[in-house]
């Protein structure tokens, strides 16, 4: 398995890869649309095939994690491709690393804790406002469980 930076070469599959598995390259986070082709990231390779995709952006010594994919749950995919943007954080100066997920995904909350990462804000009923700058947004998710909420999380780093 091999882990790359995402770069001009690979970046038509990396967003191909986005569209595939979030049905568009637009993502709204907190209120923000998001263009997910320009967000930094790592993919995770087996050969030519990915595997696995953690897109970020930096700012304000902020890296906030845009997206995390595996292909390969349960396989330490998912976990690499965490440190390898962990790393990049602390090189950056970066003061923590964030994210948000929706109420629903209970894999995304389960995978996070278990990694350090705290349950800071609740954005009630963000995804709910979030239609309308994006209709798409289902409003069934995992387990069937209506998505109204944005979850904040953060890992705090002791550069």
């Amino acid at each position: 398995m091999d882990y790359l930076a995402v770069t001009n070469q690979n970046r038509q599959a990396i967003n191909a890869y986005i569209k595939n598995h979030w049905f568009s390259t637009e993502m709204i986070i907190r209120g923000e649309i998001v263009d997910m082709t320009t967000v930094e990231g790592v993919v995770g390779m087996d050969g030519d095939e990915i595997v696995g995709l953690i897109t970020y952006r930096i700012y304000a010594k902020v890296c906030e994690i845009t997206s995390l994919d595996s292909l390969r749950e349960g396989q330490g995919v998912g976990t690499a491709l965490l440190e390898q943007v962990t790393a990049i954080a602390k090189a950056k100066d970066c003061q923590k690393v964030s994210l948000i997920t929706t109420n629903d995904n209970i894999n995304a909350i389960r995978f996070f804790q278990k990694r350090g990462f705290n349950l800071v804000k609740v954005h009630l009923d963000a995804v709910t406002r979030s239609r309308i700058l994006k209709p798409k947004i289902p409003l069934i998710g995992q387990n069937g469980i209506p998505i109204r909420h944005e979850l904040e999380f953060e890992l705090l780093l002791g550069n």
